[in-house]
């Protein structure tokens, strides 16, 4: 189906979607961390690579990756049209993730990355307890938790 909007209008409406509040990814995440009393995370904190949460005192960021702008293995959708820009789009994407995850390390921070899908309700305590181990490894035994 071709675009009913021209390219100067698509590409200001896609410049128009904010990278925060995202109700499928980091507002998930927040009930989550309610749920389990995770607590001490920040937003908007101001790191390389703007991760969604950080956990200052245990150095501990976590960016949430949206299945589709991140390229998730599982669940990434190939667009059926201008597939030339939308893989290069996706290998940017990926190619910056890594960046960021790699100079974040660097300067003595954990990095987690967490799929949009690791956050439904069937799932979540698998990534609960993926965090909680982060936690554990990290410089406060009892981090995160209230």
């Amino acid at each position: 189906m071709p675009d009913t909007f021209s390219k100067r209008k698509r590409s200001a409406t896609m410049r128009a979607v904010h990278s925060s509040g995202n109700k499928s990814t980091e507002n998930r995440l927040i009930f989550i961390f309610h749920a389990h009393k995770i607590t001490g995370w920040r937003r908007r904190y101001p790191l390389f690579g703007s991760p969604d949460f950080v956990f200052p005192k245990e150095r501990v960021v976590i960016f949430v990756d949206g299945c589709f702008w991140h390229g998730c293995p599982k669940h990434y959708r190939r667009p059926k049209s201008r597939q030339k820009y939308w893989d290069a789009k996706i290998q940017r994407n990926q190619q910056r993730d890594r960046e960021v995850t790699r100079t974040l390390r660097a300067k003595g921070w954990k990095a987690v990355r967490i799929w949009e899908h690791a956050l439904t309700r069937r799932v979540a305590t698998v990534t609960v307890a993926r965090l909680l181990r982060v936690f554990q490894n990290s410089k406060r035994p009892n981090a995160g938790l209230k």
